[in-house]
């Protein structure tokens, strides 16, 4: 039975329209360019952040985020930037008795951000925060850590098929791809994709419904 259900952050709970129009607008290249980089990266297998190393090669990314952070225009998160389903979705689980947590490849910043805005979740860590990031095994480890469940009672639910569902699998754990931003909707529908999860879904208010009794 399901007890735990642990939550991507980027493009499963928070859209990253913000997150990469404000990278071209500071490296002043058009928001298409960087965009479509950023899912070409992806798709490859590739850190998103090669997307900004292909357009300025000898960028030092950690000066440019401490420049950016100085200027007042650092990573920033509000309410528009969830998706809709967010809220009811994550309550819902919680209602029904599910211990929810989100936990995603994310900076410490982000994660400060995302508990400022007081969703739904019982805990809420980034990669940043634990020093490993996803596919990394240790991070799955980790996240069984904050699930306080075994494996077999935790789902992660995620977009990403390299670096959610497949490594996510691989440490035991219950799965879940949603088809929503670039990556869910490349992979959502895809059929290799769609054997390996133990379930697919468009919105979170489908899991209360889906999980109780699994």
């Amino acid at each position: 039975m399901v007890k735990t259900v642990v939550f991507d952050i980027g493009e499963t709970l928070v859209r990253d329209d913000r997150y990469w129009g404000s990278w071209a607008d500071w490296l002043n290249i058009p928001r298409h360019t960087l965009s479509a980089l950023v899912g070409a990266v992806t798709a490859l297998g590739m850190d998103n952040a090669e997307a900004i190393r292909l357009l300025r090669p000898d960028i030092d990314l950690r000066a440019v985020r401490q420049a950016r952070e100085e200027a007042g225009q650092g990573e920033y998160l509000d309410e528009t930037d969830l998706y809709p389903d967010v809220r009811t979705g994550l309550q819902a689980l919680r209602d029904t008795g599910f211990r929810v947590c989100v936990a995603g490849n994310q900076t410490r910043k982000a994660g400060d951000l995302l508990r400022g805005l007081s969703i739904p979740a019982d805990v809420i860590a980034t990669s940043e925060e634990w020093n490993i990031a996803k596919p990394d095994p240790e991070f799955f480890r980790k996240v069984l850590q904050l699930a306080e469940a075994p494996a077999h009672e935790t789902v992660y639910v995620g977009d990403h098929p390299a670096n959610d569902i497949t490594p996510a699998k691989a440490s035991g754990l219950r799965t879940c791809i949603i088809r929503r931003g670039p990556w869910g909707h490349l992979w959502g529908n895809d059929p290799a994709t769609l054997d390996s999860v133990d379930w697919n879904i468009d919105s979170i208010t489908e899991l209360p419904s889906l999980l109780s009794g699994s």
